[in-house]
């Protein structure tokens, strides 16, 4: 006898609903008001629950923020690394990732600092966070993956390049220096940036 799978219950089906609920009325608030303008009760007002119900499924506003950003962090990496895998050049394939993650963070660029400040500082145990490492994980596995075409390069060396790529990125998404500029303008630095480390790499291999 086969197994069917059993549809959601009612109350599965109705967490799933609330949990849409909140992430839709938080990914609203924030991209028009800003992460620290909105509260959230606000949140829990515009998605219809109380604040029991909005803690349920997460705890602060940062757990929120996490909540909504990781969604659009996940098409950002799925849609780079699918151009990425059609890019011929090594350079061009790293930057194939970078620039939807840059695009993706500076929809609303404090929101995207704040985001990933709360990787870097938050707490690592929380779930939205946990997912959100996974996505920073999947990142450099990927960057690693297209470094590791160079026949020259171990996977180790691949691994860590990968990691200061990443590290490059993080700096030009997060410092203050760098708010007013254009996403094209923070591609470009990155892409001199990551064209110098893999050049110094190579002669020093």
């Amino acid at each position: 006898m086969h197994a069917e799978s059993r549809a959601p219950g009612r109350r599965e089906r109705n967490k799933q609903e609330k949990l849409d609920r909140i992430t839709s009325a938080a990914r609203e608030l924030f991209s028009k008001y800003g992460v620290d303008e909105v509260t959230t009760q606000q949140i829990a007002d515009k998605a219809d629950v109380g604040t029991g119900t909005l803690f349920f499924y997460a705890t602060t506003k940062a757990e929120l923020l996490l909540l909504v950003h990781n969604v659009k962090y996940a098409e950002a990496i799925n849609s780079g690394v699918t151009v990425a895998g059609a890019t011929p050049g090594i350079l061009d394939a790293v930057m194939a990732i970078v620039q939807p993650i840059v695009a993706c963070n500076r929809v609303q660029i404090e929101n995207g600092r704040t985001y990933l400040r709360e990787l870097v500082f938050g707490d690592p145990d929380e779930y939205h966070h946990k997912v959100g490492l996974e996505l920073t994980t999947r990142v450099d596995e990927a960057m690693a993956g297209i470094l590791s075409r160079d026949d020259d390069r171990n996977e180790q060396d691949a691994a860590q390049l990968a990691s200061i790529i990443s590290a490059i990125m993080f700096i030009n998404m997060t410092a203050t220096a760098f708010t007013k500029l254009s996403d094209d303008s923070v591609v470009g630095n990155i892409r001199d940036q990551v064209r110098t480390l893999l050049g110094a790499q190579r002669v020093g291999a």
